[in-house]
């Protein structure tokens, strides 16, 4: 990529070193109405960086989050294993934590209060900072306290003003989808109470690489996150983590544990001296581990086009299911549009009657599935690839099969 050299969004070094090209595609939750078929849509380059220096792999800024947030398609609540894995979180943080009704517990990012209702059902205050209205209107009806505004330093200081300190501080894969992560980090420092607690779960770029999950790359997410990166923005900020737990959510995901770096009244785990150690063996912080991915790439590309064509050589019946923000970029750099995909499905009303960005493929609702009675159904968001499977079983009374596409094609049996 010529031109302007970009700078890395925590460290300011030069970005030099690409880490995949993925072409062009659109915004991923800005879902066509039908109205719109007939207008232009802007493509924006998915080219991903490395950065040299800190090891922060990030794509440029094209668009101002209020553009992407303010006015959101994704809702939480609608994958019923997100929802279980949030009520699990919050039973075992109470109780690590012995939160009360004394205790404030907030969430960055709370959309529509899919995981701070069971902070409220066990009668512990809470507050939600989401950007965006419609996602929040949501949350406010399961009696979610929230207040709609981006985070960062000035955000910080007026709500821990209004609410005081939290005691616990959470945000779910937020922490990549900011293009200023210093700012955002620096208002987590500001808002937490002085023997306060930060959680942040994010996909963990490990995965990333090892799994061939370049569909997770897509604009609203600025940055693909290691806990060696993460480390290094935290402690800038004067935080520390303490500790670290691996998870399966989203392929594959981190939860660390943070306090202030003036609080040394809890130590790091030897969990979190493992993984800092696995990744550094593992070549985290060097540019070794980097190369070669974008080729897995594109030979995970021609495997799934060339399963497609055949299939449709075949006069076999595809269709989609989800409208994943993953699934638009890998509908996109592969080129898949009502030619492979009659149309897909999705449970959330906010997306069925519109179109998926770029390719265009129509999104119905999921009870279309058995009246046109298909022969694949390509699972989109294949990390709910379990739940999905489960819930829509009965495509096997017509000989129906899910397939996923990542990280290589695979059908389901």
């Amino acid at each position: 990529m010529t031109g302007v050299k970009s700078r890395c969004r925590f460290c300011g070094a030069p970005l030099e070193h690409c880490f995949i090209d993925l072409g062009v595609s659109p915004l991923c939750q800005t879902h066509i109405k039908p109205e719109q078929l007939q207008e232009m849509e802007s493509f924006y380059p998915l080219y991903t960086y490395v950065c040299t220096s800190c090891f922060l792999v990030q794509l440029n800024q094209f668009v101002s989050p209020s553009e992407i947030f303010s006015d959101y398609d994704y809702f939480s609540s609608f994958s019923s294993s997100w929802v279980k894995h949030a009520q699990n979180y919050v039973d075992m943080i109470t109780e690590q934590l012995s939160l009360g009704p004394n205790s404030l517990a907030v969430e960055i990012a709370s959309n529509d209060g899919y995981l701070l209702q069971h902070f409220v059902a066990k009668d512990i205050p809470v507050l939600g900072i989401e950007p965006a209205a419609n996602v929040a209107a949501a949350a406010a009806e399961k009696g979610v306290r929230s207040t709609v505004r981006f985070f960062g330093e000035q955000t910080a200081l007026s709500v821990r003003e209004e609410f005081g300190p939290a005691d616990l501080l959470l945000g779910n894969n937020v922490l990549a989808h900011v293009p200023d992560i210093n700012d955002f980090v620096k208002g987590m420092k500001i808002l937490l109470g002085d023997r306060g607690t930060i959680t942040m779960e994010f996909p963990h770029l490990l995965k990333l690489i090892d799994e061939n999950q370049y569909d997770t790359i897509y604009h609203e997410h600025f940055s693909y996150l290691s806990l060696y990166a993460v480390e290094q923005i935290f402690s800038a900020a004067g935080l520390s983590i303490f500790d670290v737990e691996e998870l399966s959510t989203h392929g594959g995901s981190l939860r660390i544990c943070a306090r202030h770096s003036s609080d040394v009244s809890r130590p790091e785990t030897d969990r979190l001296t493992q993984l800092r150690q696995y990744e550094i063996d593992r070549g985290i912080n060097g540019l070794d581990l980097y190369r070669g991915f974008e080729e897995s790439v594109k030979e995970s590309k021609r495997d799934l086009l060339e399963f497609l064509i055949n299939a449709k050589r075949q006069g076999k019946q595809i269709v989609g299911y989800g409208a994943p923000g993953k699934g638009n970029t890998l509908l996109n750099y592969c080129g898949i549009r009502r030619d492979f995909l009659d149309y897909t499905v999705d449970k959330s009303p906010q997306k069925q009657g519109k179109y998926t960005p770029g390719c265009r493929i129509p999104i119905l609702d999921p009870a279309v599935i058995k009246d046109t009675k298909p022969d694949y159904v390509l699972i989109l968001p294949w990390n709910l690839q379990k739940e999905i499977s489960r819930e829509h079983a009965y495509i096997k009374e017509w000989g129906g099969q899910f397939v996923v596409p990542i990280p290589k094609v695979r059908v389901l049996n």
